[in-house]
């Protein structure tokens, strides 16, 4: 599996569109390898990990109802994240344009923005 990525925390964990932590916890579980590609320019040394990304939140009306019509209760809690965390225990290695980092951690992603 090859994934793009948003963010990456300093730690390695990795922000990117929903869906790709469901996608890592399956490759992981099938024994596939979990690649993110991304720049450089994505890692956000100054976020130490990705609980301290800001997840977005779309509009609930996306997942309530469409073209006019509503097929949730008016009152329902919902949920709508543009993205996901993937945590770097799932990541086989980040691949940018400076090399791989297999495992990713905190020292191979300073190693990589020195």
């Amino acid at each position: 599996m090859i994934v793009g990525a948003d963010r990456i925390a300093a730690n390695g964990d990795v922000a990117n569109k929903i869906g790709t932590y469901g996608v890592a916890v399956l490759a992981r579980r099938h024994g596939i390898p979990f690649y993110v590609a991304a720049p450089r320019s994505t890692i956000d040394p100054t976020t130490p990990t990705g609980a301290d990304i800001t997840i977005e939140e779309r509009d609930a009306g996306e997942v309530t109802g469409f073209g006019g019509v509503r097929w949730a209760p008016e009152g329902v809690v919902v949920r709508n994240p543009v993205f996901d965390m993937t945590p770097a225990e799932l990541v086989t290695a980040i691949i940018s344009e400076r090399g791989v980092m297999h495992a990713p951690d905190r020292e191979q992603i300073r190693r990589v923005l020195a």
